[in-house]
């Protein structure tokens, strides 16, 4: 009894898809698994390059390919889109509002309307704040730790642009970043981009303080 057994798993075993038919099964399930309701649409399911190639590489249990990390951060690089006008900071009274609300995007929201920032669920905002997530660093000093005394001077542009960059698309300088990508998959607008952006930079902010 115990060979027959045993010819009749390794049978199954064979049966089961590996590689290119796993991932094709999975995603097949993954869509049929779900619907478009509201602005909540299946297309969310659909991986870029960024994504297959750091999940593959996760579940490989290693590092993404050096070259191939260096081609995906290029390529979000250059999406990339700097502010219209050329200034970066809005209001941080407008971007603590938006950095501490984790609220849009279900499919109970009305699309077009505003968006969280959701960066609470992973940093640290404030010396007053009593919860909040540790996923990233803490977002405190972000600015007067840099020097970012005058975020208009000549010599604060490297990090002012740097940090415009990570927000709205964290990718353009970690292939694998597990920040949201704010800016380049819409969750916010410029504007509010350049408010997320006052509230680290602007001196009077409570991060700065």
């Amino acid at each position: 009894m115990a060979p027959a057994l045993v010819a009749v798993l390794l049978a199954g075993c064979a049966m089961v898809p590996t590689g290119p038919e796993l991932d094709k099964l999975t995603a097949d399930i993954a869509k049929a698994s779900f619907r478009d309701e509201g602005q909540a649409k299946v297309d969310r399911l659909v991986q870029d390059d960024a994504n297959r190639e750091c999940a593959a590489a996760d579940v490989a249990g290693k590092p993404i390919d050096e070259k191939v990390a260096k081609a995906i951060e290029a390529d979000n690089l250059k999406a990339i889109k700097w502010p219209s006008d050329g200034k970066f900071l809005g209001d941080w009274k407008e971007g603590e509002k938006l950095a501490q609300s984790g609220r849009g995007m279900t499919w109970t929201d009305k699309a077009g309307s505003e968006n969280g920032g959701n960066c609470y669920n992973c940093h640290q905002i404030s010396k007053q704040e009593i919860s909040y997530g540790t996923l990233g660093p803490s977002l405190y000093n972000y600015g007067k730790m840099r020097g970012v005394a005058n975020p208009d001077a000549p010599e604060s542009k490297a990090i002012v642009e740097y940090t415009w960059g990570k927000i709205w698309n964290a990718r353009a300088y970690n292939a694998c970043s597990q920040m949201p990508r704010a800016g380049h998959k819409g969750v916010l607008n410029e504007q509010q981009v350049k408010h997320i952006m006052a509230l680290l930079l602007d001196p009077k902010s409570p991060v700065n303080q």
